[in-house]
């Protein structure tokens, strides 16, 4: 692990000027640092001011710890060290912490969806970031010896590197646990990072107390985020009634209406409409109140790759094997139709006589 200078720091921010800020959390803040004459560019995180006051370095502490001890992954943002600044302030000293992290140009994932005039991601696209979100999530439970639950997945913590791909950021509330057992207590001793926490409309209901941390939990969050792809609704909207999207996406399913929860702003071609119905089905089981139902990441990865990603990069093949189908089909019904001969005409049930028309082949969809 690195450690980078602070004076590189201060000139690679313009002393963490103002027009160098991409982002802003509860935790910190994040700023654009350009380094040798600009052949590198890096993020820095810096530490709220409230929690300098306090002197509270325990976030910043556990993503180092957590960062530093994962290989290099395609779907995670990349760490690529720290740094360290020591200064006496009022009688007292204080010690900053900095992350420094892999620049990623193309913002986040809430602002592709939510931000005005901006060009919406298409279908594919969307269940493309499902996908390597999805994966992202894996790479950390399936993490050995123990899982990390990453406890803040959301669209703001989704970054999109110089070729749109999504990487998965912000692991300051990442805990450990025990063991892979997924009901098991938290590994760090802070109470400060191992009370409940996330963020309001994606934090999963059930996980009202440490000994409640679970790898469902992720799912959860998830189950949330898929809805918000497909829907382009925010999490939590107090604009609209239900307020949750987990209540009025859920309602709409139930009531036979899932295609409803689409973004009206994208039109939904036909061989998009049954990946659609597969990626939030998942999400409804992924928001199940009842934490066992939901599926686990692997399962979701591997349903996901199966029934969404092959129809996506062969929608071609499908219409051939949609057209294969239709024909044994009508094969089997030609077989068991009544046959009615009259002046030595043959006619067949009038719903079997119709034409193969090729709008029958595009409506029908073959999900299996």
């Amino acid at each position: 692990m690195k450690e980078f200078g602070y004076k590189e720091l201060e000139k690679a921010t313009e002393n963490f000027s103002q027009s160098r800020l991409i982002g802003k959390g509860s935790h910190g803040c994040v700023y654009k640092g350009i380094l040798d004459e600009g052949k590198n560019i890096i993020a820095i995180k810096k530490q709220s001011l409230g929690l300098q006051k306090i002197q509270d370095n325990s976030k910043l502490e556990n993503e180092v710890s957590i960062l530093s001890s994962l290989p290099e992954n395609s779907f995670i943002v990349n760490f690529l060290g720290t740094s360290h600044h020591y200064h006496d302030d009022d009688d007292s000293c204080k010690n900053e912490t900095f992350l420094i992290m892999e620049y990623l140009p193309n913002g986040t994932l809430y602002q592709m969806l939510h931000a005005k005039n901006n060009i919406l991601p298409n279908w594919p696209k969307r269940a493309q970031i499902a996908i390597q979100v999805a994966k992202a999530i894996q790479f950390l439970h399936q993490t050995k010896p123990n899982s990390i639950v990453h406890r803040d997945i959301k669209s703001a913590n989704i970054l999109f590197d110089s070729n749109w791909n999504a990487k998965l950021a912000d692991l300051g509330l990442a805990l450990r646990m025990k063991n892979d057992h997924q009901d098991e207590s938290p590994s760090h001793s802070s109470n400060s990072v191992t009370r409940p926490a996330g963020t309001i409309g994606y934090l999963d209901p059930d996980y009202t107390k440490p000994s409640k941390l679970s790898t469902k939990n992720d799912v959860f969050s998830f189950g949330v985020l898929l809805f918000e792809i497909m829907s382009s609704r925010k999490a939590i909207d107090v604009s609209k009634s239900p307020v949750s999207i987990v209540d009025w996406a859920t309602k709409l399913i139930k009531e036979g209406q899932s295609l409803e929860i689409c973004d009206k702003r994208m039109h939904v071609p036909w061989y998009m409409e049954a990946t659609i119905k597969n990626m939030l089905s998942i999400a409804t089981r992924c928001v199940s109140p009842k934490k066992i139902t939901r599926s686990t990441i692997e399962e979701i990865v591997m349903e996901m790759e199966n029934v969404i990603i092959e129809p996506i990069k062969y929608p071609l093949w499908n219409i051939l094997r949609g057209l294969t189908l239709l024909r044994r089909k009508r094969k089997r019904c030609r077989k068991n139709c009544c046959i009615i001969t009259t002046n030595n005409v043959t006619k067949t049930c009038a719903q079997h006589e119709r034409k193969l028309l090729i709008r029958e082949i595009l409506a029908d969809k073959v999900t299996e």
